[in-house]
């Protein structure tokens, strides 16, 4: 018994040096902290810390692609602007399914500077009217953002 436990002892050291030497790794590619400002606090809202978070303005939050033939791939740049105080992050962008998937600027994006979300949309095995959606997460005032696409998809004719 008494060597198990000398054994599972040993493993565990062992592990975490490990895990020591990859976290590491993966702290040189976050972003610092500063960028991160919570105004919510147990006493309420800090508005001076709200009005201080970065902004995500968008011209439009809409694009209808119109028809277009199953199979085609297709492109819209949602243009935005920072107009806040502090640097806008992006930290994701999530289609509501496989077809659409969104590309966007990974670094800070400094008040003022614009930007662009490109969705695209592939009708490859979809058929009739398509809607679909963007999810954006960020550190504005807003936190999260939605986009939205829709398109008449005319199917292939059976071969």
């Amino acid at each position: 018994m008494q060597r198990y436990l000398f054994a599972l002892l040993i493993l565990a050291f062992a592990s975490c040096s490990n895990d020591n030497d990859a976290n590491k790794d993966k702290k040189s590619n976050l972003l610092p902290t500063s960028l991160v400002n919570n105004p919510h606090t147990a006493m309420g809202l800090d508005t001076a810390a709200m009005n201080a978070k970065p902004t995500m303005d968008f011209v439009d939050t809409f694009h209808a692609f119109g028809s277009m033939h199953e199979g085609e791939k297709v492109v819209y740049n949602f243009e935005f602007k920072n107009n806040g105080k502090n640097p806008l992050v992006i930290s994701n962008a999530l289609g509501s399914c496989g077809c659409t998937v969104a590309d966007y600027q990974r670094d800070p994006i400094a008040p003022g500077a614009g930007g662009v979300m490109k969705v695209i949309f592939n009708s490859a095995g979809k058929s009739g009217h398509q809607e679909k959606s963007v999810q954006i997460t960020t550190n504005s005032n807003k936190g999260a953002h939605m986009l939205y696409i829709t398109a008449e998809v005319i199917p292939q004719k059976d071969k």
